[in-house]
This record gives structure tokens, sequence and C-alpha cells, in this order.
């Protein structure tokens, strides 16, 4: 495996947000703290497993994608 090449599983930067609105197919959009354009972002499986519910208006972890920075992963509720 080539390890220069940025796996699109990998880890990518953690960035906190606030939950804007809630979409179809499990997935929400996010307002980063960093006052850039929201992005769309999906709940980890850890967290689905553990039945964590978000809502609109919770502050989140996310993890920002390596391939496409509009899109995320939540990993937690702070």
């Amino acid at each position: 495996m080539d390890s220069d090449r940025p796996r699109s599983s990998g880890h990518g930067p953690q960035v906190t947000g606030v939950v804007t609105e809630v979409l179809p197919s499990a997935l929400y959009r996010v307002r980063l703290d960093e006052g850039t354009k929201p992005i769309v972002a999906h709940i980890a499986d850890r967290m689905d497993r553990n039945f964590i519910r978000i809502l609109v208006g919770d502050r989140v972890r996310v993890e920002l994608s390596v391939v496409d920075a509009g899109r995320g992963r939540i990993v937690g509720k702070l």
C-alpha cells in the first residue's frame, strides 16, 4: 500500500460546530465555528450504535473528510 496517498478512511482534522439542519438519510448540516460555509455530515458508527440522538442546535465535534472538505463525520457531542 502506498503510504504517500491520503486514505479515504483516514483521520482528518477535527473541528467543532453546531447542527443547523437535519437532512434525510441520517445526514446533518453543520455550521463550523471557523465561520466557513456549512458542511454535510453523517454520524460515526460508534455513536449510531449507542443510539446517541443529534438535534438541531447541538454542539458537535466533526472529523472532516480528507477527500472532500464539504463533508464530514460527527464523532462526538459537546
